[in-house]
């Protein structure tokens, strides 16, 4: 299709208001509308028949004359300027000679071109063929500026959904660390609290479940752990099957993290009641309490994780590990650290593979009310 195949094209779909007391001129001006392809004309002997048809059908220009009974050119221009969804149609202002004055200010008010009474065909031609143009440069910057618009909302959503998945994996502080394109994150903790826990029977259990089962019951638990975690101003580091690993004072510092270990572990056993419950299980539970210094940092490229490592994480899962069904092991670090909140009994010296022999305790659940 050629450029004037679309031109009149264009023109055939373009509505025009005419705007003017004497039937006659408008007739003139429809007429000459139509020899440029323009067919689409409604219209109005006053302003306020004009403003009626503003307000129930849209136009891409309008031709106003100055003079007219009811109300003139310029009381329809103000009332453009008054409705958001009127101001922007183009307005070309029809006036005699001695209408200079008004003209001008018809031009201040947002009109935006004017014709004389007596026009030359190829004079009007010209100017609604440019007003033409103006207006649909001007629909495509509209275009442009919602869809830059959409396009941002849009990408601000995705940026939240990714904020959302990295706060689903990593700290608050970390997550901002790595927004702002830090690498080689890693810290030193002197003071934190490691908790390890592991379900007895669960293999077996598992055996007898499908996936889809297996993974439910799971997340019923851990579901409710994370919340306890979180309430606490506990890190979750990961869970590996059905073990489930936080930590306390990282990675933000505090001075109470045994504590609110302490108090996250005996809450846990809550939970599993909770879930035994649930499902009729009889599920146990061992979990051990370990304080002392960490390394923390992110890891990985694509499937990156917030993790610890040291002697303290070693220590912390022998705690668990050389726990008993029901109990919380703590060792002599972790009960040093405890408030007399808490209380703890001593257990014995356990051989822990890797470590050697360690004193350890046990926080007595009913302790805590």
């Amino acid at each position: 299709m050629s450029n004037s195949e679309i031109q009149k094209l264009e023109l055939s779909s373009m509505k025009v208001l005419v705007v003017d007391d004497s039937r006659t001129l408008r007739k003139v001006l429809a007429r000459e509308l139509g020899k440029i392809g323009i067919t689409q004309i409604a219209e109005a002997e006053d302003g306020r028949q004009a403003l009626e048809q503003l307000n129930v059908q849209s136009f891409d220009l309008m031709l106003l004359d100055m003079e007219m009974p009811e109300l003139d050119g310029i009381g329809v221009l103000e009332h453009l300027k008054q409705q958001d969804r009127l101001k922007s149609i183009p307005v070309i202002v029809i006036s005699g000679a001695e209408e200079l004055e008004k003209t001008v200010k018809c031009i201040e008010m947002g009109a935006e071109d004017y014709l004389p009474k007596n026009f030359n065909p190829v004079l009007l031609a010209a100017r609604v063929l440019s007003s033409f143009e103006k207006k649909r440069l001007r629909d495509r910057e509209i275009q442009y500026l919602e869809q830059l618009k959409l396009d941002k909302e849009k990408l601000l959503q995705e940026q939240q959904k990714t904020d959302r998945l990295m706060l689903n994996i990593l700290p608050s502080p970390i997550a901002e660390r790595l927004k702002n394109n830090e690498v080689n994150i890693a810290n030193h903790f002197e003071d934190v609290t490691i908790l390890f826990s592991d379900l007895v029977g669960f293999t077996q259990m598992a055996s007898q479940q499908s996936a889809i089962e297996l993974v439910t019951k799971l997340n019923f638990l851990f579901s409710r752990f994370d919340l306890r975690a979180k309430a606490l101003g506990l890190e979750k580091i990961k869970t590996i099957g059905d073990a489930y690993m936080l930590v306390g004072g990282v990675p933000t510092p505090r001075a109470d993290h045994a504590d609110v270990a302490a108090q996250m572990a005996l809450g846990m056993f809550e939970d599993l009641a909770v879930f035994n419950h649930e499902y009729q299980t009889q599920l146990e539970m061992r979990i051990g309490l370990h304080s002392g210094p960490v390394v923390a940092g992110v890891i990985g490229f694509t499937k990156f994780s917030y993790d610890l490592w040291g002697n303290s994480v070693n220590l912390a899962s022998r705690m668990e590990s050389t726990s008993l069904p029901g109990q919380v092991q703590v060792s002599s670090f972790t009960r040093s650290k405890l408030s007399d909140r808490f209380t703890v009994v001593e257990r014995d010296w356990i051989e822990c593979k890797g470590i050697g022999k360690v004193l350890t305790f046990f926080l007595q659940r009913q302790a805590l009310q």
